[in-house]
């Protein structure tokens, strides 16, 4: 039979050896809160963002575009069918990439993907609907046969392309914003990066050492 003496260096000599098996294990508890993992299970949908102006004028976007898009498709007959194609075009085209935009931005995606600079991206976007949409209806005005789905879809093409270009105003400043904050985080980097390399170069110590 073991005595206390030897039960108690027993009992060391395991807790030792379990530690060290504990340390080498590749399975360690990992104390990483869940939303913080990478992947899609941690997608939340930003409220602020779909409450917001640009929010707003996204939701707006999407839901004049379709309605454009529902009304051109129910056109049956026409002649010449140029203009009804290009407005088909416009309106699809549009609904297609302003729901992407709407989807990256309220889900977060964008802040995934820092590599794309998404205000220029919301801009150029949100710009070229602005153009096309005033082109794709004044032609589709100018070509229709005064039928109600015809009308329709140019009035909803003038509501798309109102909305659209208050959303170009919008990211203009949003991107003019960012644009200076991102020079003057340089700048500030820069002056920094000097004043300490005229620091290192009036230490003597530092002299003495590199002579």
């Amino acid at each position: 039979m073991r005595n206390g003496d030897d039960l108690e260096g027993f009992d060391g000599e395991a807790s030792s050896a379990s530690m060290i098996s504990a340390a080498s294990s590749p399975y360690q508890p990992t104390t990483e809160p869940v939303s913080q993992r990478r992947g899609l299970g941690g997608l939340r949908c930003d409220l602020d963002y779909l409450r917001g102006t640009l929010g707003r004028l996204k939701l707006a976007e999407v839901l004049l575009a379709l309605t454009a898009f529902i009304c051109i498709e129910t056109i049956m007959e026409c002649s010449p069918c140029e203009g009804l194609y290009f407005f088909e075009f416009v309106s699809c085209s549009a609904l297609v990439v302003t729901g992407a935009l709407l989807l990256l931005f309220s889900l977060n995606l964008h802040t995934r993907i820092p590599q794309i600079n998404w205000n220029l991206t919301d801009l150029v976007n949100t710009g070229l609907s602005t153009f096309f949409f005033f082109i794709a209806s004044v032609v589709l005005a100018a070509l229709n046969h005064k039928t109600g789905a015809e009308i329709a879809a140019v009035v909803f093409g003038f509501l798309a392309m109102a909305v659209y270009a208050v959303n170009t105003f919008v990211a203009v400043r949003k991107w003019r914003v960012s644009s200076r904050q991102q020079s003057n985080r340089q700048s500030s980097d820069y002056i920094r990066a000097r004043t300490e390399s005229r620091e290192v170069v009036q230490r003597p110590e530092i002299q003495r050492l590199d002579a």
